[in-house]
């Protein structure tokens, strides 16, 4: 039995892919006693209110996560909290740096306090490749995060309150996805802009995203870094298998961007783990003054491991990546 069953479950960024994925999930299936959804955008709360039509369980909060006071007062009498909040586009960061470093960086120092002060038993964030040996300011500020929310389990230490993070890359079908862009460039007879004819990248769903946080609530001492061990794929394999003989043309890396997403750095490496019978990796924290204890039976990655899309065990061929996104799974 899931540990969120019965549970006072927030959500910040809640109206986004992920929030409304994970929130539909904990309906459906976890019997949660409610569940707040923490967001700015009062359109996109009035828009996910008439998704859910209006379900008694869930509870809607206008707020900011720059906004502390605020935090604290949604997170009274929360069990768990999983914090998706953030500023997330690579060019608008470059032009809006401090913006991203008060939402993604002072956003989250307020997550941990306000969970801390609160009372909160557990606390999954998410965070993304970027944040792996970062080249632009939205990975530099999710890495920062992601320090933020590991060693916030030292401020935890003498309370109930645990943090960890999920890691991964961009979500097949999530919003803002090239899929149905491609579908239309090809429907139009035109040829479809890709980033680098060489680039390769992971692929995930929206369903694993979600299944990656609950495996997470479940593991988690407090400390853990975790990454799922997913294939591998061309980014023109990608291309054919939404729009099959479409045309393709170079366009080149965007400022930012990298030719590989890298999940694991090699240096990160060395303190990674193997669990869950190969479904994720973790990396468990070096420093650990609340208690964390080694995973049991974790087994250990290779000599220099490195997790990044171009070096990996599992790919996806252009046919794997089209069942993948027909069953949305």
């Amino acid at each position: 039995m899931s540990i969120l069953k019965g549970a006072s479950i927030l959500v910040t960024g809640g109206t986004g892919s992920f929030g409304k994925a994970f929130i539909t999930r904990l309906l459906e299936d976890l019997e949660p006693a409610r569940v707040v959804i923490y967001s700015r955008d009062e359109l996109k709360q009035w828009e996910v209110r008439q998704k859910f039509d209006d379900d008694p369980r869930l509870r809607w909060f206008i707020g900011d996560v720059r906004d502390l006071d605020r935090l604290k007062r949604a997170m009274h009498g929360i069990d768990y909290v999983v914090h998706a909040a953030a500023l997330k586009q690579v060019d608008t960061g470059e032009y809006n740096p401090f913006e991203f470093v008060k939402t993604n960086v002072l956003g989250s120092q307020n997550v941990v306090e306000a969970a801390i002060d609160s009372g909160v038993k557990k606390v999954v964030a998410l965070s993304t490749d970027k944040a792996s040996s970062p080249i632009n300011l939205y990975g530099a500020t999710k890495l920062t995060a992601d320090k933020l929310f590991i060693l916030g389990n030292h401020y935890a230490a003498a309370y109930p309150s645990r943090f960890a993070v999920v890691r991964y890359g961009n979500v097949t079908g999530s919003r803002g996805s090239i899929i149905p862009k491609f579908k239309a460039l090809h429907e139009a007879g035109e040829s479809l802009p890709i980033t680098d004819l060489r680039c390769t990248r992971f692929l995930i769903t929206l369903p694993q995203a979600v299944q990656m946080v609950l495996d997470t609530f479940e593991m988690m001492q407090g400390g853990e870094l975790v990454v799922p061990h997913i294939p591998s794929h061309k980014v023109t394999d990608l291309a054919q298998a939404i729009a099959p003989g479409a045309k393709m043309h170079d366009i080149g890396l965007r400022p930012g961007e990298k030719l590989h997403e890298e999940m694991i750095s090699p240096e990160e490496g060395r303190r990674a783990v193997i669990v869950m019978d190969g479904k994720y990796y973790v990396l468990e924290p070096e420093l650990a003054s609340w208690g964390y204890q080694p995973i049991q039976d974790a087994k250990p990655v290779p000599e220099g491991f490195h997790c990044a899309s171009d070096k990996n065990d599992l790919w996806y061929s252009a046919e794997d990546i089209r069942k993948v996104i027909e069953s949305g799974v």
